[in-house]
């Protein structure tokens, strides 16, 4: 089945679920995904409190002078009572005194020994209330959010020591063959080093998933479907191009010898046409081009969703920049384009030399747009959609990724 792009990522979304749960300190929970919401179970600021230091006073006694005795720190549990023409001295941070209308900043008074001259000044000034960060009840961490170290400090705040998590994606990538030499081999003149299986570990462990090389072994179908086997606790196995004995269709028969469900195996794009989706069991197996920036293209529009999907976050769909075409470009139309090209902040430029097996375009690209067939000139101010690529930009609502 050739599948279109939103095809494609429509079947992906549907037979690709959230994975199980596990649960961990918070401390260890930087960039995981909450698998339930959090629910504050006190009011944050807990107390009311003091903003400034300075001095907390009745509103009526404004340009008066009044008589100050004593002080409240923070952690103090104060028992007095602020009365008509005093005032306490209060630190940042120090629970409000009964009575405390005010808190005057110290810079805003004069001060004559135990005597405080107050100029004119807000009802409730720089009073920090009980509840007005966080309120008892109410969830502040949805399910579905990833966890930055700015969640931890909201957690924290709120007394939690361990969380229930989705667990890290475990994806095993499948090496391929006697065509393609391992980089710490030597090779002959005529042979080349496999970038890919590096790139597809390295950029699945950037995402925040466990990795686990495979290597092909044997030359018969039942050592394949061993080694394939081998790899079936993994979540996603990825496989590229050709495996060991040379033949595509070899592997393709080993994966289906064990069951496995295709749902496409071609994709409308270009780069990257030859790329397949199916599952044995509740592991996603997908194969991508040999073509490195073939598979680049294909990794970031596909097995990227395939990832966010299963680690459980709610924002799933890709997210898109809409910026502009730097300079005119012009393109073979006919096909659903990819193209690679670089971002500055205000537009975006396509890179000149990008073909399928190249390796040195990927590594200069902040990002990918897409094109539909008909389009052949890219004229300079062109409003398009671009998908960040050194970046996670997500959407909870399935967006047009097409430009143009």
């Amino acid at each position: 089945m050739v599948a279109s792009i939103s095809e494609a990522l429509d079947i992906i979304y549907k037979n690709v679920t959230p994975l199980t749960t596990e649960i961990v300190p918070v401390e260890l929970a930087l960039g995981r995904v909450m698998a339930e919401d959090a629910t504050a179970t006190f009011d944050l600021p807990r107390f009311d409190n003091s903003a400034m230091d300075g001095y907390a006073v009745k509103y009526n006694d404004a340009n008066t002078t009044v008589v100050c005795n004593e002080v409240i720190y923070a952690g103090d549990n104060p028992t007095m009572t602020l009365e008509p023409k005093t005032a306490i001295k209060i630190m940042t941070g120090a629970p409000i005194p009964k009575g405390c209308e005010a808190i005057v900043p110290i810079e805003h008074v004069s001060l004559e020994g135990n005597l405080i001259s107050l100029s004119s000044f807000e009802l409730h000034a720089h009073i920090r209330r009980a509840g007005e960060d966080v309120k008892s009840g109410t969830i502040y961490l949805e399910k579905g959010e990833r966890v930055t170290a700015y969640s931890i400090a909201l957690l924290v705040s709120q007394g939690v020591t361990h969380l229930t998590v989705y667990r890290k994606v475990k994806v095993a990538v499948f090496g391929t063959g006697d065509e393609l030499r391992p980089h710490f081999e030597k090779i002959k003149p005529h042979q080349l080093y496999n970038s890919n299986t590096p790139m597809f570990l390295s950029r699945a462990s950037e995402l925040g998933c466990e990795i686990r090389y495979i290597p092909s072994s044997g030359d018969t179908i039942e050592s394949l479907e061993r080694t394939i086997t081998s790899a079936l606790d993994a979540d996603i196995i990825i496989t590229s191009g050709g495996v060991s004995v040379g033949d595509k269709d070899f592997t393709k028969e080993a994966f289906s010898n064990l069951g496995m469900k295709t749902y496409f195996n071609k994709i409308d794009i270009k780069p990257g046409k030859p790329t397949g989706f199916g599952k044995i069991g509740n592991t996603t197996v997908i194969n991508l081009p040999g073509n490195p920036l073939a598979s680049m293209v294909n990794y970031e529009i596909f097995i990227r969703a395939i990832i966010r999907k299963m680690s459980g976050v709610n924002a799933f769909y890709h997210g898109i920049i809409e910026t502009e075409i730097k300079e005119d470009f012009r393109l073979r139309k006919g096909k659903y384009t990819v193209k690679l090209g670089s971002f500055d902040g205000k537009s975006f430029m396509p890179l000149e030399a990008q073909l399928p097996g190249m390796v040195s375009p990927m590594q200069k690209a902040d990002g990918m747009i897409i094109i539909p067939p008909d389009v052949d000139t890219l004229q300079k101010g062109t409003k398009v959609k671009m998908l960040p690529i050194l970046w996670e930009l997500t959407s909870k609502v399935e967006e047009d990724l097409f430009s143009c």
